[in-house]
């Protein structure tokens, strides 16, 4: 199962979102997001609810507790 970095970079790309768009959007620096997805850092809870907002897909989905994207 991919990991949360493996996660949120794949949801990114299929997107078609740059990194710079989205760490705007979730008010973090781009390399803070390449952190989060080179799992060097993981993002907090505000964070993880912001991105599976802004992806709407759940939560445990993002995190790998799930397949299914949707809740």
């Amino acid at each position: 199962m991919p990991t949360l970095g493996e996660r949120i970079k794949q949801i990114r790309k299929e997107e078609n979102i740059s990194q710079q768009k989205l760490a705007n959007v979730l008010k973090i620096t781009p390399r803070q997001l390449r952190r989060y997805e080179n799992n060097e850092f993981e993002p907090n809870l505000e964070t993880l609810k912001s991105l599976a907002d802004y992806f709407n897909i759940s939560l445990d989905y993002l995190v790998g507790r799930s397949n299914n994207r949707k809740n």
